[in-house]
């Protein structure tokens, strides 16, 4: 089911309005059952495979909690791990890996074949596996005491606001809350609401409008040149963050309403200063996730600079082949780490540079063009994210600064002014929230003037919104 959908516009009041007439003991039942209903929408037997892997982690973590023998509980955790990371290397990396076993096979002269599986790739599956490793994990770190409730730990997993594109929650985060009694609070859930109008005006205002014009150049590289590959590629970079943001508000407004906190998944990433600044802001559970669960354990940054370079490289290619089975993405993460390793070397050499040259590096033009430069890097690598292929990514990157060809998609100046003004009016509005008291005084404006204006954010959304139920992009994740 989508955020975006008539179906959920229907499912969601009804879910709340049951969840709040039950008792605090049954609204974990309701919310179970509508959590599986939820992801049965999309493909009901593939909801057995996600109870199945989930079966897994429970025992698992349920034999770590009755041991103290490190060996046994290693044992456990690596039944999990390897239950987890096989369907996901099942369903999502077999036929990329078979591929170019075969490649390098055919290179050397040898003559192989495997099975290719038609198999169609779960929803979320990256998001709840690395869910349900971080429990595992955290059992085996005796972080946390096993949940001995299969239904509320199911519950964990399946749990619908974030269950297909996160956030990525930690068991030790989500898990105590659906112990908490809550009441219905209307304050909370104004707060919920209003998140989830700004989510669904990032999705169908910003991004699903600015996703045609980038798959038209996409779509077709060799028909353009530059001015199209630079237009596009920055519009793909506010495409994929209002895609992802949006659904990320959508599920923490849904889930605040219900009265569950989900952590902060966005943090203004395109205001970033430096690429390290721009991972604390994107895509928050995940680059957590990697630091706490791979980074850190790998030796993070109290090591050798030769290691420490390795460490960064290591967490960002695997991080790029978590969002998708291909060179392209693969190249992505690469690029991030290089980006990450080269700006870590030469931080002293910039400030002995920035000190000799007496360059103020607190005034508002060198912020802005640290912003400016580190938002270029970021769109070039999201060049190879977006690619269709890796020789379609290579000749864009080569065209980037040929300018012989001014063709763009025919599309009117209605569009682009709907695109960019609208770019313009969510950065604004970002750019305000870094104004705590402002905000604070809206919210004592009267209710007429704060409903007049969620009116007007909702009638945007009815009158430029593109209503073509486009997935979200980071589904098929």
């Amino acid at each position: 089911m989508l955020f975006n959908s008539i179906e959920f516009l229907f499912f969601f009041p009804l879910v709340v309005w049951v969840y709040f007439s039950l008792s605090h003991q049954t609204r974990w039942i309701w919310l179970l059952l509508a959590s599986c209903y939820f992801y049965m929408v999309w493909n009901p037997p593939y909801i057995l495979l996600l109870l199945f892997s989930s079966s897994i982690d429970y025992l698992a973590a349920l034999k770590m909690g009755q041991t103290t023998d490190k060996t046994k509980k290693r044992k456990y955790l690596l039944l999990s791990i390897l239950s987890n990371l096989g369907i996901l290397f099942t369903f999502k990396y077999f036929n990329f890996f078979t591929d170019n076993l075969k490649l390098v096979t055919s290179s050397l002269g040898l003559q192989t074949s495997f099975p290719a599986l038609k198999l169609i790739l779960p929803l979320g599956i990256s998001f709840y596996t690395f869910q349900a490793l971080s429990y595992a994990i955290d059992v085996y770190r005796d972080k946390l005491k096993p949940e001995r409730n299969y239904f509320k730990f199911a519950l964990y997993i399946l749990f619908f606001p974030q269950l297909v594109a996160g956030p990525i929650e930690r068991s030790t985060h989500l898990l105590p809350q659906f112990y908490k009694k809550t009441s219905f609070d209307e304050a909370r859930v104004i707060s919920g609401l209003r998140l989830m109008l700004w989510g669904l005006f990032q999705k169908l205002v910003i991004a699903d409008n600015l996703s045609a014009f980038v798959q038209a150049v996409y779509g077709k590289p060799t028909a353009y040149a530059a001015p199209a590959f630079i237009l596009a590629t920055y519009f793909f970079a506010f495409q994929i963050y209002c895609d992802f943001a949006g659904y990320s508000n959508i599920a923490i407004g849904s889930a605040r309403v219900l009265g569950f906190d989900l952590m902060k998944n966005f943090d203004r990433p395109y205001f970033a200063t430096s690429v390290t600044d721009f991972w604390r802001r994107w895509h928050i559970s995940l680059s957590t996730w990697f630091k706490d669960y791979l980074y850190i354990p790998l030796g993070g940054n109290r090591v050798s600079i030769p290691r420490w370079s390795f460490n960064i490289l290591a967490v960002f290619i695997i991080s790029g082949l978590w969002h998708g089975a291909s060179w392209t993405f693969i190249i992505w993460g690469a690029l991030h780490g290089l980006y990450m390793v080269a700006e870590n070397i030469l931080k002293p050499v910039w400030s002995r540079l920035f000190n000799a040259l007496k360059i103020d590096t607190r005034s508002f033009s060198f912020t802005a063009a640290k912003v400016f430069m580190v938002f270029n890097l970021v769109c070039f690598a999201w060049i190879f994210f977006r690619a269709n292929s890796l020789h379609d990514a290579g000749f864009i990157a080569q065209n980037l600064l040929n300018f012989h060809n001014w063709n763009l998609p025919e599309f009117g100046p209605e569009y682009f002014v709907l695109a960019i003004s609208s770019i313009i009016l969510m950065e604004a509005i970002q750019a305000l929230q870094t104004y705590p008291n402002l905000w604070r005084k809206f919210y004592l404006q009267p209710a007429w003037l704060r409903w007049g204006m969620y009116s007007a954010v909702l009638w945007i959304i009815f009158l430029f919104g593109e209503f073509s139920k486009r997935q979200f992009i980071y589904f098929v994740f």
